[in-house]
């Protein structure tokens, strides 16, 4: 019996897990669950799935929580809130950390984890973007598994299965391309934040959708996949692929190419990572090939109109801080945008003239990152005048 602890219980990722574990009762316990402000959500969690801790953002969420069950059978869950809750969440009595945070808020916690000792199923990005170098040494160190939840990350893993130290030529990283794939300059000066969270694919968190509309997520993703896998930014090609059934691909030194192919459900690469290295059943209908009447296409990124893409590839080659820079701005300006206090091409614009000041650094280790996020954020604020 695999004991999870969950950080994001409630949202997307979160709650696919939780349908995953409760598929497989007799494999897995939920040993922790964490929220951010879905307290009500949280609560239906904990008296569905029972849990020894939980945690919420906000302390008094906490203390509603811990009114509500004082007088119950629940009553002996810890129930504990804020930062201090979440280290103690990944330090509990689990198995496996199911990091489902969203943004850099994923960091720390997932460090304190390796720390630990636990295994972490990986689907908070910035983990690595962010703080790559610091959390592969500690990985290597502590002789822990960090399994890819990402449906691209995870389509890689499985390819590599069996070929542990095989040359790679190239890993091919697949992108939907978006709502707005296509398009030009001049039609996305005036696009709306609703245009932009109609994914064509993936029912996904609000962030998430808008990075993938600026193609910052597949940014996002290139520098995770150079450090999940230990590869070189430049043997990593995005491939835009509309239809989402073929998740990503590796190229072998002999040109051979094994590709991971599937119906676009998150919940296969999140019992890859929680089964792994076992696979589990799942009673839903798989890829249907018949069914595949308009075929599978194939584009290259337009990186002159998506231009995160290559700001994100410039920031990795430049290394430092420069990742931990680049995604703080994007994580304010993309939450400028939903609240329509800039337009969308702004997102793209702004992150330059943040990565152009004083702010990134050369040196990146934990305190170093931290500082630079943190400064990051007050210059992206500024620029969005709030």
């Amino acid at each position: 019996m695999k004991r999870i602890a969950i950080l994001g219980s409630t949202g997307s990722i979160g709650t696919q897990t939780l349908d995953v574990v409760k598929n497989n009762p007799d494999r897995f316990r939920v040993a922790a669950l964490t929220c951010g402000s879905n307290a009500s959500r949280l609560a239906e969690q904990i008296e569905a799935f029972r849990p020894e801790m939980a945690v919420t953002a906000k302390e008094e969420d906490a203390a509603a929580l811990r009114a509500r069950y004082a007088d119950t059978d629940l009553a002996g869950v810890r129930i504990l809130s804020g930062e201090e809750g979440l280290i103690e969440a990944v330090r509990s009595d689990c198995d496996m950390v199911v990091n489902s945070l969203m943004g850099m808020r994923g960091l720390v916690p997932t460090h304190e984890a390796i720390l630990a000792g636990r295994d972490v199923a990986l689907a908070n990005k910035e983990t690595l973007v962010a703080g790559g170098n610091v959390i592969m040494r500690e990985v290597a160190e502590q002789g822990i598994r960090l399994l890819p939840i990402d449906s691209e990350h995870s389509a890689i893993f499985q390819c590599l299965m069996g070929n542990e130290g095989k040359k790679i030529r190239r890993i091919l990283l697949t992108a939907s391309g978006g709502p707005f794939r296509g398009w030009n300059k001049e039609q996305l000066k005036d696009v709306t934040f609703r245009q932009a969270l109609k994914h064509p694919n993936w029912s996904m968190g609000r962030k998430i959708t808008i990075d993938s509309a600026t193609m910052m997520n597949k940014g996002l993703e290139v520098i995770e996949a150079k450090w999940l896998f230990g590869v070189e930014i430049d043997d990593i090609e995005v491939i835009v692929h509309p239809q989402s059934i073929i998740h990503s691909a590796v190229e072998f030194d002999d040109t051979a190419v094994i590709a991971q192919l599937g119906v676009p459900d998150m919940r296969v690469p999140i019992s890859v990572a929680l089964g792994y290295p076992d696979r589990l059943h799942m009673e839903d209908k798989g890829l249907d090939f018949f069914a595949l009447t308009g075929g599978l296409t194939f584009e290259r990124p337009d990186t002159e109109v998506f231009r995160c893409l290559d700001i994100a590839r410039e920031s990795s080659r430049t290394g430092g801080t420069y990742p931990a820079v680049m995604n703080a701005a994007n994580e304010v300006l993309v939450e400028a945008f939903l609240e329509e206090k800039i337009g969308f091409l702004d997102i793209p614009a702004m992150i330059e003239k943040v990565l152009s000041t004083d702010i990134p650094g050369s040196r990146a280790e934990l305190p170093d990152i931290l500082e630079a996020d943190r400064r990051a954020r007050e210059e992206a604020r500024r620029l969005v005048g709030c």
